[in-house]
């Protein structure tokens, strides 16, 4: 990844209770982490040779949306300009599965459009993720 011309962020619904929003961002992390495994870092060692796991090489801005925003974004994200970027959502459906067989057979059963995003990451082109993110302020 070219970190001067790429980007990666995360918009999640800033209205969500702190663990939803925890746990939003940690599901879409791993699954960032399997579909572009070339940006995590190798494993480093401390002074006295303890060994931490390789993370991300560059910042995940954390960004604040809400469900109309994120739908948006969503949307935008199926039009053929956008189609090379890596989209990860995130939706109330599937943070009420118990299992991701139940998920599977329910997100067979509903449409797009009845779905009510959490959050989406998107990584890819800065000047894409911009233009679908650009003007919004990081979740605090």
């Amino acid at each position: 990844m070219d970190l001067q011309n790429e980007k990666c962020v995360m918009v999640i619904d800033e209205n969500l209770p702190l663990g939803i929003i925890a746990n939003t961002a940690a599901i879409m992390g791993i699954t960032i982490g399997k579909q572009m495994p070339e940006v995590v870092g190798a494993d480093v060692y401390d002074r006295t040779g303890n060994g931490h796991l390789g993370i991300i090489e560059f910042p995940v801005p954390i960004l604040r949306g809400n469900v109309g925003a994120i739908k948006s974004i969503r949307e935008k994200l199926y039009e053929p300009e956008f189609s090379d970027l890596t989209v990860v959502d995130f939706s109330d459906l599937a943070q009420g599965c118990k299992t991701y067989d139940e998920f599977i057979g329910k997100m067979k059963d509903v449409s797009e459009r009845s779905l009510n995003y959490y959050g989406i990451a998107i990584c890819g082109a800065k000047k894409k993720v911009n233009k679908l993110t650009g003007s919004m302020a990081l979740l605090r």
